[in-house]
């Protein structure tokens, strides 16, 4: 075989094993312009929406079977939804008092958290995505900045799993998160896994063994929210990491799908006499950090089950 003949077959060999070897990476992250597609074991899992929103969230969120995790509205219309709190998009982060402003909610007035840049866009036997976005109130002022960091693993075929964390930087002075219900690590579940209304049939359990309604408001390592979603048994834990301020944190954890890790909101959800007890300040130039695991699986997993997984969450990750 001629020398340039040669070249070019081992040029072609080595574009093909390296496309074959991208094609065989557990977990696939694609930009599709202004949003990542992520796609876990080959299979679908979520997409990172980060333009076109009043904040950065995920949308849809898949089970290991395929099975949708959260609902649809406002990002689409599907039969028997609930159309109510159009700032619940699917899986999201944010607070409702932030210096004042309210970035959890989407009505007039309310802040917009804005994506920035990406850091790191990473492909592999665990998935990385490393951004940084702005809080800006609705007069064009730059509340906070934050940096937030993904890590999806592949998971098996009855489980999928995914690390968030944020920090938030007071990097244009004193930040002040205020006592409200109305945050912060959060997912609005399918309607056929919440707790109560036409379709639900889910329940919900809390690592000190407090079930269903009794659940809201109070401390807990974790919480699982499970039920049925496209004809099959399956849940979500929250994992509220050790070292995460406050913990264990508050859940502000809803009949109605709502499901929502809150370390700032203490007045409202333990009554006490002063308004302002949950208020967390961060001095300028300072920063604070929260660290959460979704543990997504088939079936009614047993509390043991979902504690065991937490205790090697919260002694692995540091």
């Amino acid at each position: 075989m001629p020398k340039r003949t040669l070249l070019a077959f081992l040029f072609c060999c080595a574009f093909v094993q390296a496309a074959n070897a991208a094609e065989k990476q557990p977990v696939q992250i694609t930009d599709e312009h202004g949003k990542l597609r992520i796609e876990v074991n080959g299979e679908p899992f979520t997409e990172y929406v980060y333009e076109g929103s009043s904040r950065p969230y995920f949308y849809p969120l898949l089970g290991p079977g395929g099975e949708h995790m959260t609902r649809d509205w406002p990002m689409k219309n599907s039969p028997d939804e609930e159309h109510d709190h159009p700032h619940h998009k699917s899986l999201w982060w944010e607070h409702g008092s932030m210096n004042g402003v309210d970035f959890w909610s989407e009505e007039k007035g309310a802040g917009k958290t804005v994506h920035e840049k990406f850091l790191e866009v990473r492909s592999g036997k665990m998935g990385v995505i490393k951004s940084t976005d702005k809080y800006m109130a609705n007069d064009g002022r730059v509340i906070c900045t934050d940096q937030r960091t993904l890590k999806i693993y592949p998971g098996d075929k009855q489980t999928r799993i995914f690390d968030f964390e944020v920090t938030v930087h007071a990097s244009n002075g004193e930040l002040k998160f205020g006592d409200t219900k109305e945050g912060t690590m959060a997912m609005r579940l399918n309607e056929t896994m919440r707790l109560k209304g036409k379709v639900g049939k889910g329940h919900i359990i809390n690592s000190e063994g407090v079930r269903d309604d009794g659940t809201w408001g109070k401390r807990a390592d974790w919480v699982d929210y499970y039920g049925p979603a496209d004809g099959r048994e399956v849940g979500v834990a929250i994992f509220d990491h050790p070292s995460n301020p406050r913990h264990p944190t508050w859940w502000h954890v809803r009949d109605y799908g709502l499901f929502a890790a809150n370390p700032f909101g203490q007045h409202e959800f333990e009554k006490t006499k002063d308004k302002n007890s949950g208020e967390l300040i961060v001095p300028a130039g300072k920063s604070i950090t929260f660290k959460y695991r979704f543990l997504i699986h088939e079936g009614d997993r047993q509390p043991a089950e979902i504690e065991s997984a937490y205790k090697e969450y919260s002694t692995q990750v540091k």
